[in-house]
């Protein structure tokens, strides 16, 4: 029953990063996407200061917290409309993406879709349901047992963003399948070049005004340095919304009360994120150059915290030349086939790794 998956895939770079941290000068590890900048002082607070919580939490949400993140949507996502009914409180995204197979009732007779670059959660969450899983980021493409179709945009490793025709394809299609359509929307405050709006799901120019079997998903791990608060949300269709929360109920998945007031003031506070925004813009600008002055092409990386490049050659081939530089990345080969001469760079490091980082690359 345990080998429904392989190996964890980072494993495979363990002897990577050893031989990266023989460099004279040490690893920079830019493989993995996990902030390191302060959690801004003002979310501190919030939590602090509801410290004090002996009740259990609500499986939903409060009230007042899905009502911030409803009026965040209208603000930040040109989503107007939104209740604290169309949405629901998970812990962190990760858990929502590998469980949703299975709250919607996937089966063996199932389609699962998910991009063709794609985070490994979709295809956990196809595993663990025993659905049948289908790679492929055309909707003509889809077959009719289509149950559950993933979008990230932004997306990881590459970085693209979807338009909203392509967004209105693809609700169009899981409509006359009769599936349930998600976009992960986690990194949409990260836009670069000039990108200052990302079209999300539930953008009435691309549901026409009706969120039915339509979610959109979103942590704030990213945009205000919540990685360790697990703190994320769906919103959407108000009637699977419900029906979640009851499954949800049975099993207990809570976020805890101290951390949804924290969620109340990182959906309310605009200050910050742009903060956030402008260091790791810096990091990039840093980045970016060396990586081209050293041969990589970019691809994509139109938003989110990774440069998605390509020497034309097998990834592995690739880590491993920068593992002599002491530099750590990721093998596209983690994210499908479509990745396999691609590697991704994280710019979450610090401004002294990413410095460090640039040199080595330009020399």
């Amino acid at each position: 029953m345990f080998d429904r998956l392989p190996e964890y895939p980072w494993q495979k770079l363990k002897p990577y990063r050893e031989q990266a941290a023989k460099h004279p000068l040490g690893l920079i590890d830019l493989s993995v996407g996990n902030p390191i900048d302060p959690t801004p002082a003002v979310i501190q607070q919030a939590l602090d200061g509801a410290s004090d919580s002996p009740g259990y939490p609500t499986t939903w949400g409060d009230e007042k917290t899905r009502t911030a993140i409803a009026n965040w949507y209208s603000r930040r996502r040109r989503v107007p409309g939104l209740a604290a009914d169309n949405i629901l409180l998970t812990i962190g995204s990760k858990e929502f993406i590998s469980w949703l197979p299975i709250m919607l009732g996937l089966t063996s007779k199932d389609a699962l879709v998910q991009p063709t670059l794609a985070y490994t959660a979709y295809e956990v969450g196809a595993a663990f349901a025993g659905a049948q899983l289908v790679i492929s980021d055309d909707p003509e493409l889809w077959p009719a047992n289509t149950k559950l179709i993933w979008l990230n945009s932004p997306g990881n490793p590459n970085g693209g963003v979807h338009s909203v025709e392509h967004l209105k394809r693809c609700v169009a299609k899981a409509r006359e399948l009769g599936a349930v359509i998600v976009n992960d929307e986690c990194y949409a405050e990260l836009g670069w070049d000039g990108l200052d709006h990302i079209p999300c799901i539930l953008d009435p120019e691309v549901t026409g005004g009706d969120l039915t079997g339509i979610l959109s998903i979103y942590s704030l791990s990213k945009q205000s340095n919540l990685a360790g608060y697990r703190a994320a949300f769906a919103a959407g269709d108000q009637s699977l919304i419900k029906g979640l929360v009851n499954l949800r109920m049975h099993s207990g998945m809570m976020v805890p009360n101290p951390v949804q007031k924290a969620m109340v003031v990182a959906v309310s506070d605009d200050s910050h994120v742009q903060h956030q925004k402008e260091l790791y813009r810096a990091r990039r600008e840093i980045l970016l150059p060396a990586l081209v002055s050293y041969g990589f092409e970019v691809h994509d990386s139109e938003a989110g915290l990774y440069l998605w490049v390509t020497k034309g050659k097998n990834c592995w081939d690739t880590i491993s030349e920068l593992a002599d530089l002491g530099v750590l990345a990721v093998p596209g080969e983690f994210y499908g086939e479509a990745g396999k001469s691609h590697v991704r760079f994280s710019i979450t490091a610090t401004d002294q790794e990413i410095q460090a980082a640039a040199q080595r690359l330009s020399r």
